[in-house]
């Protein structure tokens, strides 16, 4: 069985209407406006291309300030504060670190993977300062091989990369599209909302899990 793992908001924490509502208080003045506006700022075809690898940070803070009439200097501190933000999730932590630990126990454990969809100079702050990413046996981000979820290349990749068969594989994310993109080529997909939520299907699938 291999299991390959989503970061922002299924390892790492990811509030953009958050960090919205602290850098711009004056335009994201309730929840609603900072959700809409974390909407058009990260949704937007030029934040899919800082996750691409095809726009530098420097690129993307210029278009989206210019776009939404934000001031440059505000938006610089926001985007380059987000590796300060993206913090592991205790609990999704705590899972991977269990699913690792099978390894000690059951010969026919699972393999654990990454595919993130992540601009370069996030995912090389995260792998530096984060060591329990080492429990992962491999992985893509985005940024390093320009393609993103949900388009189809970048599961093949993983797949052929690292010889995974689909129908043994399952994909955990939050993002419903990306979810559902594996689940078209073959791979068991669970859409995260909580540590134990997944642990419970997890178990349905026969792992030897503590609830």
């Amino acid at each position: 069985m291999n299991i390959v793992f989503d970061f922002g908001a299924v390892l790492f924490t990811w509030c953009p209407a958050e960090l919205l509502r602290r850098y711009f208080p004056e335009r994201a003045a309730s929840e609603a406006l900072a959700a809409e506006m974390a909407q058009v700022m990260f949704a937007h075809d030029d934040w899919h291309q800082f996750d691409r690898g095809a726009l530098s940070m420097g690129a993307v803070v210029t278009r989206t300030a210019a776009r939404l009439g934000l001031e440059i200097g505000t938006l610089t501190d926001l985007v380059e504060s987000i590796p300060d933000h993206l913090v592991p999730m205790p609990a999704t932590v705590a899972l991977l670190a269990q699913l690792r630990s099978l390894r000690e126990q059951q010969d026919d454990a699972p393999r654990l993977y990454f595919l993130s969809n992540m601009p370069l100079p996030y995912a090389r702050a995260l792998v530096q300062h984060h060591d329990f990413l080492q429990c992962f046996d491999g992985g893509i981000f985005s940024s390093d091989v320009a393609l993103i979820k949900p388009e189809a290349e970048i599961y093949a990749l993983l797949e052929r990369r690292y010889t995974l068969v689909p129908a043994r594989t399952i994909f955990i994310d939050d993002n419903a599209a990306n979810v559902q993109a594996a689940q078209a080529r073959g791979w068991q997909g669970i859409q995260f909302a909580s540590a134990p939520q997944v642990m419970a299907q997890l178990l349905r699938h026969g792992l030897a899990l503590r609830p």
